[in-house]
């Protein structure tokens, strides 16, 4: 094979190549994350060959079309099928003809942006010309070029540079070596993809994430993105573990307290083959942390907290362990003795002295973690009833004799002082002196004045006159000593009012009548209910008796307060008897 090059088409290539390779340069910095799996490019195309055929120098520029087919399989290689066709029409060159097709080989590197390719092909070259027929030859094809990436599916190619060789045949045992140079650009429409698979991951866990020694830990390894074609193996690895499954479990008995990192690999590949496939790694952590074992917590209650002498108390505790380990109870007390060994225990006060007793409750559990509380017994002194002296005694007796009564509709509003005759005076005056001396005695007694009125009034009258009486009656008594503070007063009005019943059977045990003036007396009971509700009841606060409710029938001024002028006595038999009449 004997041919050369023109200086113009070696210019041609020059001016290609200082264009293509800082643009192939360029584009091997960014590798695309896909590939198409096949392009089919249509473009146009300038051809310039070479060559002396008969004798005459055999040179022209033809413009024509080109296109070709790849397919890929695999991201850089692939087959490629090509096609082209050049026939030039001028004055000096008429109907000068180069159309072919070729097959062979096509490496790429495909970018983000540009792909650049280099190719070889072999096939067979139709040339002909006005002075001579077409004749079919051998060709060879080598060149690359560069494209301009334009989403998944477009690009541009930019520049496509070929070399190629042809040798031809004619009629008449002409032959002809053809050197070619070719430049072409178009479109390029690709398809299918070449996307590289995803990396694996890997997730890690440990379930729970916080436990005591002892308490078991879960490790579970998650792996994604796996090709179902290949093998996986997992590796977990650390304190308390070691496995080749994608679960397992911590063995946390003899770990301190503290925090722990397991780590977790997944590893993907083929296995047998790792010089064909590269086993693929993915790795994660998991921590966990082992926290001290916490002691048990524990109240207690004594129930009742209060007893005598020789009862018995019964004691509870309640205790918690944190870790829900098992409890024993145990007891102590201060004074006493106390039995139980679970929550509740029973303490008996036999033999101890009176006062405070502390009882301690213990928690343990088994671990020998003790939690500790306390709670306590009161044990009452015993009671010896105070021995009153016979003065306090005779004072009380005489405080509760009588109570005070007042004449009809007295005190009255324009008069609050008026209202006690003389026999409720000499009353109010032995009260004051006798409570006076026992104040002696009992300093905070208290005297209660109780006001009372008949039931003649209206309601809103009659507690009016009842506050009147006890006010009128607290001014005695403080006039004559007694301090204020001593006194409480209360206006009962209608409330309380004794009934007829009531007013009789106080006749019939009146010790101051005789069977006659008691006959006498119960003739005239409706006067006598009034009267007998026109009263200040007096009762002492230490002891809460009430005064007696004794009508003093035989007061020199006893018929004013019954309303009828003139006193009723058993000395005076007769004129009781006039008025009673």
């Amino acid at each position: 094979m004997n041919f050369c090059v023109s200086k113009s088409i070696g210019r041609f290539l020059a001016l290609a190549c200082m264009v293509f390779l800082p643009l192939a340069l360029g584009a091997q910095n960014s590798t695309s994350d896909s590939a198409s799996k096949w392009d089919i490019f249509a473009g146009y195309s300038y051809l310039a060959p070479k060559a002396t055929v008969g004798g005459f120098q055999y040179k022209s520029v033809n413009a024509g079309a080109i296109g070709s087919v790849a397919a890929y399989f695999t991201k850089n290689f692939g087959l490629q099928i090509e096609g082209d066709y050049h026939n030039e029409k001028n004055e000096n060159t008429p109907n000068d003809d180069f159309s072919g097709g070729s097959g062979g080989l096509i490496y790429r590197y495909p970018g983000t942006h540009f792909t650049p390719f280099l190719h070889v092909l072999g096939g067979a070259e139709s040339v002909g010309s006005t002075f001579q027929s077409n004749v079919w030859g051998p060709v060879v094809t080598a060149g690359g070029g560069l494209d301009y990436n334009i989403g998944h599916h477009f690009a541009i190619r930019l520049i496509q540079v070929d070399y190629q060789y042809t040798h031809e045949n004619f009629a008449g045992s002409v032959t002809g070596n053809f050197n070619v140079a070719r430049l072409s650009a178009g479109i390029v429409f690709k398809g299918g993809s070449f996307a590289p698979p995803p990396q694996a991951t890997l997730a890690c866990s440990a379930s729970p994430s916080a436990i005591f020694p002892g308490d078991p830990v879960t490790l579970t390894a998650t792996a994604g993105n796996l090709d179902p074609k290949l093998n996986v193996i997992y590796s977990l690895t650390g304190p308390g573990v070691s496995a080749n499954t994608a679960t397992a479990t911590v063995a946390t008995a003899t770990l301190a307290p503290g925090s722990y990192t397991v780590n977790c690999v997944a590893k993907e590949g083929k296995a047998g083959k790792e010089g064909l496939k590269p086993w693929e790694n993915a790795s994660a952590t998991a921590s966990f942390t082992v926290k001290p074992f916490e002691p048990p917590t524990v109240s207690c209650a004594a129930s009742p907290s209060t007893i005598k002498p020789g009862e018995t108390s019964t004691v509870t505790a309640s205790g918690m362990s944190p870790q829900n380990r098992p409890l024993t109870y145990s007891y102590s007390a201060t004074a006493g003795s106390i039995s139980g060994s679970d929550a509740t225990a029973t303490y008996t006060s036999a033999d101890a002295p009176p006062g405070t007793v502390t009882i301690t409750c213990n928690a343990t559990d088994d671990k020998s973690l003790v939690a500790t509380a306390t709670t306590s017994v009161t044990i009452a002194v015993p009671y010896v009833p105070p021995t009153e002296s016979p003065e306090v005694k005779r004072l009380e007796t005489r405080l509760a004799l009588h109570s005070v009564f007042f004449p009809t509709a007295q005190p009255r509003p324009e008069k609050p002082e008026g209202g006690l005759v003389s026999s409720q005076e000499g009353t109010l005056t032995v009260l004051a002196t006798d409570f006076k001396k026992y104040l002696e005695f009992k300093p905070d007694a208290h005297l209660i004045l109780s006001g009372h009125a008949d039931s003649r009034g209206s309601a809103e009258y009659n507690q009016a006159l009842s506050e009147r009486r006890v006010a009128r009656t607290k001014q005695f008594l403080v006039e004559h000593g007694v301090p204020e503070a001593s006194i409480e007063t209360r206006g009962l009005g209608k409330e309380q009012e004794l009934t007829a019943d009531q007013v009789k059977e106080l006749v019939e045990q009146n010790p101051d009548l005789n069977a006659t003036d008691r006959e006498k007396v119960l003739h005239d009971l409706t006067i006598i209910v009034l009267a007998q509700n026109r009263r200040v009841d007096v009762t002492l606060s230490t002891t809460g008796e009430q005064s007696v409710r004794q009508f003093p029938f035989n007061a020199a001024d006893s018929l004013t307060l019954l309303g009828k002028g003139a006193p009723v006595t058993r000395k005076k038999a007769p004129a009781m008897k006039m008025k009673m009449q």
